[in-house]
């Protein structure tokens, strides 16, 4: 995304980010982001069974109304596995930014992020609350501090931005994701906030965002791990005074191509950014069967320390990656498999083919590296993204908490 763009650049939409004292390095932690007009709102969140108490509430309001008026976004604690004080915290967190905004609670949304098992600091959270209501602006800068405030062990923001034409009407998206560690397919260690000033209904919206997350952040894997405050919402609240966008219609197909190319976006950022990592790896599965053939194979070598490894070490051992086809559990013939690292062909009908290793050497010393698997079972198709394990990987989450 432009340095002109961020979360506030749909219309009627404003952001803040501040310092509430939650993290110990006094970085920025505490994000609001406030729609001008209530937006209607859908969201997809992690299929974890252990939730956070943040995302719970969230879960529940939004099955009581159909519009947001805010969200309010916390780093540096989880507020996960506390017991019922947990809730109680987010409630109230949400009652004080509901109080400043004259809306009703359900109508502010709350995300954590951070370390489970620990308490909120609530002093510390209703201190901030004031801070960054009175911070909230429509200024591009306020959306990249709302940006810094939701990081935790990232170390480069994510946001993007698109723009469609519905009738002689402008409309804009622009998202806005967190997300390093702990990332899997059913979400991961992520919270993304997406705004636009369509005109749209909650169901088709709801409709859109899961075909589209499905595809994108669904499609991402740094580390095998799925984390319990995954959290993916849009708000969208009207204000570009477009006509409506109507299931069926070319201006929907405009809509879901944006937001895909926002959620994508930002679904390869998080891969990228995936702790210690060197490079973003992207796996793709040709020929395959079924769906379901396609998907556990590409799924299968993203959650490969092995070939996470290789990748680390700039050794093309594709040896690993047939390795961890045949134990996805998908249906295929090895003897009818080729294997290409960054369009160099290594193995072919399942055996090695001679190839310029110097070559591989200086396609897996670039920082994005495409891994093609083709089969010859039928025509399905699927891919993923994930990223290297280097020593930093085990070094962050060896002494995450500390």
């Amino acid at each position: 995304m432009s340095q002109n763009c961020s979360i506030t650049s749909p219309k009627g939409f404003r952001a803040a980010g501040v310092s509430a004292g939650l993290k110990k390095t006094g970085a920025p932690d505490l994000a609001l982001v406030v729609s001008d007009t209530p937006a209607v709102t859908a969201g997809v969140y992690t299929r974890n069974v252990v939730k956070g108490h943040s995302l719970v509430r969230t879960i529940e309001a939004l099955q009581r109304t159909e519009t947001v008026h805010g969200v309010l976004i916390n780093s540096g604690n989880a507020n996960a596995c506390v017991g019922a004080i947990g809730q109680k915290d987010a409630e109230e967190a949400a009652r004080a930014v509901s109080d400043l905004l004259h809306c009703h609670p359900d109508q502010v949304l709350t995300c954590s992020t951070g370390v489970i098992g620990q308490r909120l600091n609530m002093e510390a959270i209703l201190s901030g609350i004031p801070v960054a209501f009175h911070s909230l602006s429509h200024e591009v800068a306020a959306g990249h501090l709302a940006m810094q405030a939701m990081m935790t062990t990232d170390l480069v923001p994510k946001e993007s931005f698109a723009r469609i034409s519905i009738g002689d009407k402008t409309v804009s998206m622009a998202g806005m994701a967190k997300g390093s560690g702990m990332i899997h397919p059913n979400l991961g260690t992520m919270i993304s906030i997406i705004t636009t000033d369509a005109a749209i209904s909650r169901d088709f919206l709801q409709q859109m965002l899961s075909r589209v997350s499905a595809k994108t952040f669904n499609r991402v894997s740094v580390d095998g791990d799925t984390s319990v405050c995954d959290t993916l919402l849009i708000l969208a609240n009207g204000m570009s005074d477009s006509a409506e966008i109507l299931p069926g219609s070319n201006e929907a197909d405009l809509f879901e191509d944006a937001l895909l190319l926002v959620c994508l976006d930002l679904a390869r950022m998080m891969a990228k950014d995936g702790e210690g990592a060197t490079k973003l790896v992207e796996v793709e599965v040709s020929g395959a069967r079924t769906p379901e053939d396609a998907y556990r194979i590409v799924l299968s070598v993203c959650r490969s320390p092995l070939c996470k490894t290789a990748i680390f070490g700039e050794d093309a051992n594709w040896g690993r990656i047939l390795t961890a086809a045949g134990y996805s559990g998908a249906s295929f013939h090895p003897e009818e498999v080729d294997i290409l690292i960054g369009g160099l062909p290594v193995c072919k009908n399942g055996c090695a083919l001679p190839f310029d290793e110097a070559a591989a050497k200086r396609i897996l010393q670039k920082d994005e590296v495409l891994i093609s698997i083709r089969l010859r079972e039928g025509e399905c198709f699927d891919r993923m993204w994930t990223c290297d394990f280097s020593y930093d990987y085990v070094k962050i989450n060896g002494s995450y908490r500390s």
